[in-house]
């Protein structure tokens, strides 16, 4: 797939922040044509409530034709891709 212009696909990770004591986890929403973050959270959590709140942020912004997303339980769950469904936005999600 060709990428050439803002908004057609976005993609998402959570990356892992070692910290003293455990670990924060940063979810970052990247838009893969500009590389523009369109939204960002941290947690000490991996519930999938920050995960949310970042897609309806970025949503705010934006809407992506494609989003992209490895399986994780976050980018999987009801609450995540449940958002990108009712906003008419396509899943794809790396194997």
């Amino acid at each position: 797939m060709d990428i050439t212009r803002p908004n057609q696909v976005w993609a998402a990770d959570i990356t892992y922040i070692p910290m003293a004591k455990g670990f924060l986890y940063l979810m970052a929403i990247m838009d893969w044509y500009s590389r523009r973050v369109m939204a960002w959270r941290l947690s000490n959590t991996l519930d999938v409530d920050f995960c949310v709140e970042a897609l309806e942020e970025a949503l705010g912004k934006g809407k992506p034709e494609l989003f992209n997303t490895d399986q994780g339980s976050q980018f999987t769950s009801e609450g995540f891709a449940g958002l990108l469904e009712r906003h008419g936005v396509r899943i794809s999600m790396d194997g």
